[in-house]
């Protein structure tokens, strides 16, 4: 996954539009880095940390409509 379509999926989540960008380059960077460390796939990795994101933006109001569970919309 490219960080521009990393971008796309992280405003859908409630991430503020301004730092899509930005978030969505660290965010590749960290998965990349996840994935060699701990021997699990990048995209295991993206998931494992989409999946902390969604919940704390959830949490702290920004997107109350995230759904519960995996990132079965993506």
């Amino acid at each position: 996954m490219t960080p521009p379509e990393l971008a796309v999926i992280l405003e859908r989540l409630g991430c503020p539009p301004e730092r899509c960008g930005e978030m969505a380059a660290q965010l590749d960077r960290r998965a990349r880095q996840l994935a060699g460390q701990k021997g699990r796939s990048y995209e295991d990795a993206l998931a494992h940390l989409l999946n902390l994101m969604r919940q704390g933006w959830a949490a702290q109001g920004k997107n109350p409509d995230a759904p519960e569970g995996g990132m079965e919309r993506f």
